[in-house]
C-alpha cells in the first residue's frame, strides 16, 4: 500500500491561497477594490460588504470611487471605512465617496514589509505542522501494519519535498508583495 499524500498537498494548497489572500489587503499605495473587501456595512440589519451595497470603481492609481446604489447607506460606508483600519479618510460629497491613497513613505514600506515577512513566516509554520501531521500519521500506519518500513520512509520523503515545494512558494509569494511593497 501506498501513502497518499493528496489530502495533506491539498492543505499546503490552502494555507498558499489563505497566505495570497491576506496579503492583497495589504495596502501598497495604489489604489484597490481588493482593500475594501473585508469592511462590512449595515445594510436592513445585514453585515454586507461594501461591493454588495455600492459601485466601487477605481479613478486613478490612487483613488476609489464608491457610489450607493441608495442614498441612505452613504453615512454607513463612511463610518465602516473610518472605522477599518484602513487608515484613510472618505471624502464624501453627499453623492458618493472618494478614497485618496497618499503615497507610502519609506518607514512605511519597511513596516510592511516586515509585515508581509511575518505573515509568510506563518504560513511556513502552518506547512511544517502539515507536514509533521502527515508524518504522524505515516507512522501510525507502520504501526498499525498498514504500511512496510520502506514504505513509510517513502512517505516521509514525498511529505518532505511537498513541504519544500510549498515553502518555496510561501518566498516567491512574499517576495512578489515585497517588491510590490517598495516598488515608488
Amino acid at each position: 500500500m501506498k501513502f497518499d499524500t493528496s489530502l495533506y498537498e491539498e492543505k499546503m494548497k490552502k494555507t498558499i491561497a489563505a497566505l495570497s489572500e491576506e496579503l492583497s489587503g495589504i495596502r501598497v499605495g495604489r489604489a484597490s477594490t481588493k482593500l475594501l473587501e473585508k469592511i462590512k456595512v449595515p445594510y436592513y440589519g445585514t453585515p454586507t460588504s461594501i461591493d454588495g451595497v455600492a459601485t466601487v470603481k477605481t479613478m486613478d492609481a490612487r483613488t476609489l470611487a464608491i457610489t450607493p446604489w441608495e442614498s441612505s447607506v452613504l453615512k454607513d460606508i463612511e463610518k465602516a471605512i473610518q472605522a477599518s483600519d484602513l487608515g484613510i479618510n472618505p471624502q464624501n460629497d453627499g453623492k458618493s465617496i472618494r478614497l485618496v491613497f497618499p503615497s507610502l513613505t519609506e518607514e512605511r514600506r519597511k513596516e510592511l514589509v516586515k509585515q508581509v515577512s511575518k505573515l509568510g513566516e506563518d504560513a511556513k509554520v502552518a506547512i511544517r505542522n502539515i507536514r509533521r501531521d502527515a508524518n504522524e500519521k505515516s507512522k501510525e500506519q507502520k504501526k498499525n501494519s498498514i504500511l512496510t518500513e520502506d514504505e513509510q520512509k517513502l512517505a516521509e520523503k514525498s511529505v518532505q519535498e511537498l513541504t519544500d515545494k510549498y515553502s518555496k512558494e510561501v518566498d516567491a509569494v512574499v517576495e512578489r508583495k515585497d517588491k510590490e511593497i517598495m516598488e515608488i
